[in-house]
C-alpha cells in the first residue's frame, strides 16, 4: 500500500499562541518616507459588507465589468496628538505636552503639572522624535469614553520632523490628512478572542477513528517513549486560542468618506451602531471582531503585484 503524504496540521508561523498584552496592536517598524507626514492612523472597526465595484484592472479577466468585492469598513474619528516625545540612541529623553487637553484623557494617564516647552529642548539632544496620540472613542456610539494611547512615526529628515511636529502638537489629525483612495496600507489589530480550545479547533487535526483508544478530538501521539513527561512543543496540544496580534501587509483602501455619505442602514449596523465620522471601505477582512481599534500604516513591504489605483465603488450592499 503506498503511504500516504499529508501537510502538518496547524501552522508554525506563529508561536507561542498566547493572549496579546494589550488590546491595541504594536507596531514594530515603519517604513521610510521623505515626507513630513504621519506614517499610520487608527479606527475601529464597524464590520463587513459587499461593495459593487467597476473593475478597472488592466490584467484582470472581468476588466470593464461591475464586481462583488467583500469589504470592511472602519470608523475613524480624528485623532488628537496630545505629546511629543524625543529619543536618543532609541531611549526616550524627554517629553513636551500640549497646553489643552481632552477630559477623558484624565481617565487612562496623569497629565503632569509641570510641563516643557519645545525651545528648552535643544536639536543635539535628540535623534528621532514621535507623536503621543489618543484617540476619541467619545465621538462614536461604542459607549467607550476611555481613550487609546500610542505613538506614530513621521517621515522626512529631522528639520522636517521638528517643523512638521510643531503644527500637529495639540491638533486633531483627519484620516483624510494621510491617507487616499486607493492607497496600500499594512493592518495591525488584535485577533477575536476565542478562549481555551481543543487540538482539533486550535491547530486542525483530524479525528481519530472508531476504533482508537480514549478520546476522539485528542492527538494521537505525544512523541517518543523516552522521557513522557516532556514533549515537543511542536505537538498540536488544547490551548489559548484567538485574542493574537496579527499584521495583514497590502491591503487596498476603497474608499475613504465623510460622516455626510449616507451609508448607514436605517438600524444601523449590527454590533456596532450607526457611523458618525469618517471612515474607511477597505478591501477584504481584517483581524479582530466589532469595535476593535485597528491600526493602518503605510506598507513596509510594497508587492509589485498590488498598484495603487481607484476604484468606483457603485452599491455597498
Amino acid at each position: 500500500m503506498a503511504k500516504s503524504h499529508k501537510s502538518r496540521s496547524g501552522s508554525m508561523q506563529f508561536w507561542h499562541r498566547k493572549r496579546a498584552k494589550s488590546e491595541v496592536a504594536r507596531v514594530r517598524s515603519y517604513p521610510n518616507s521623505k515626507e513630513a507626514t504621519l506614517l499610520g492612523f487608527a479606527g475601529y472597526k464597524v464590520g463587513m459588507c459587499h461593495a459593487i465595484v467597476d473593475d478597472t484592472r488592466d490584467n484582470s479577466l472581468t476588466k470593464n465589468q461591475k464586481i462583488s468585492w467583500p469589504v470592511t469598513i472602519i470608523e475613524c474619528p480624528p485623532l488628537t496628538v496630545f505629546s511629543i516625545k524625543f529619543y536618543k540612541k532609541n531611549q526616550s529623553v524627554s517629553q513636551i505636552f500640549a497646553e489643552k487637553f481632552d477630559k477623558n484623557l484624565q481617565r487612562k494617564l496623569k497629565i503632569p503639572k509641570t510641563k516643557k516647552t519645545f525651545d528648552s529642548i535643544k536639536p543635539e539632544e535628540f535623534d528621532d522624535l514621535k507623536l503621543i496620540i489618543h484617540t476619541n472613542p467619545g465621538l462614536t456610539t461604542i459607549s467607550k469614553k476611555k481613550p487609546e494611547i500610542f505613538e506614530i512615526p513621521l517621515g522626512g529628515n529631522k528639520e522636517d520632523k521638528i517643523k512638521a511636529s510643531k503644527e500637529f502638537l495639540g491638533k486633531n489629525i483627519e484620516i483624510k490628512d494621510i491617507f487616499k483612495d486607493g492607497q496600500i496600507v499594512d493592518t495591525h489589530a488584535i485577533t477575536k478572542g476565542k478562549g481555551f480550545q481543543g487540538a482539533v479547533k486550535r491547530f486542525g487535526i483530524g479525528l481519530r477513528s472508531h476504533r482508537s483508544e480514549k478520546g476522539r478530538r485528542a492527538p494521537g501521539s505525544l512523541g517518543g517513549w523516552k522521557g513522557q513527561a516532556h514533549f515537543m512543543y511542536r505537538i498540536a496540544h488544547a490551548g489559548q486560542t484567538g485574542y493574537h496580534q496579527r499584521i495583514e501587509y497590502n491591503k487596498r483602501i476603497l474608499r475613504i468618506g465623510d460622516k455626510e455619505d449616507k451609508i448607514n442602514p436605517k438600524a444601523g449596523f449590527k454590533r456596532y451602531g450607526i457611523i458618525k465620522n469618517s471612515y474607511v471601505i477597505m478591501k477584504g477582512s481584517i483581524a479582530g471582531p466589532n469595535k476593535r481599534l485597528i491600526r493602518f500604516n503605510q506598507t513596509i513591504r510594497p508587492s509589485k503585484k498590488i498598484k495603487e489605483m481607484e476604484f468606483k465603488i457603485k452599491l455597498i450592499q
